[in-house]
């Protein structure tokens, strides 16, 4: 018997961003999104969008289009950093963007030819930390990095997980 592994995206009803304020993704960024316009994510900026698919997730760092019908799938976004949307005034500014896009898919895609779970954790959360202050990255969901990378939540709660808290279950 085969079982298959639904993600739970329900964490996407109702998150808080690291400032505090409460934002309701799902709603003027999926719009947006969904409006069949080309978006260019400022690439000027530490920013980027987690997009959230039915059964995977996609990340669109700076320079990378968003929109248009690449993201009509698009069940739910996470901003992250100071989000900044541009619209990209000529056919070529809206192709480089595109294939800014394919590097972001590519990059991700390297992360998961990895056949161990937990590699795979540690590979997109060095990524990230690359990109964002490491605290920002702590607050991201786990099922965030576990639609990104083709594992389960839990896996990705034990690999951040700090050294001392795992050695503390064992100490008898």
């Amino acid at each position: 018997m085969v079982s298959i592994y639904y993600p739970d995206t329900s964490f996407l009803e109702y998150l808080v961003t690291p400032d505090g304020c409460d934002q309701f993704y799902g709603s003027d960024i999926l719009t947006m999104l969904h409006s069949g316009k080309v978006f260019v994510v400022n690439s000027r900026r530490r920013n980027g969008l987690l997009l959230f698919k039915r059964y995977h997730a996609e990340f669109a760092g700076p320079g990378a289009a968003v929109g248009g019908d690449y993201d009509r799938d698009c069940l739910g976004a996470l901003p992250i950093g100071n989000l900044s949307l541009l619209s990209p005034e000529t056919h070529e500014e809206r192709q480089k963007a595109y294939l800014i896009r394919r590097q972001w898919i590519r990059l991700i895609k390297q992360i998961t030819e990895y056949s161990v779970a937990s590699k795979r954790v540690v590979k997109i959360l060095d990524q990230f930390e690359q990109y964002f202050p490491s605290e920002m990255v702590s607050r991201l969901p786990d099922e965030a990095f576990a639609l990104l990378v083709g594992v389960l939540p839990q896996t990705v709660a034990t690999v951040r997980r700090p050294a001392n808290e795992i050695e503390d279950k064992f100490d008898y």
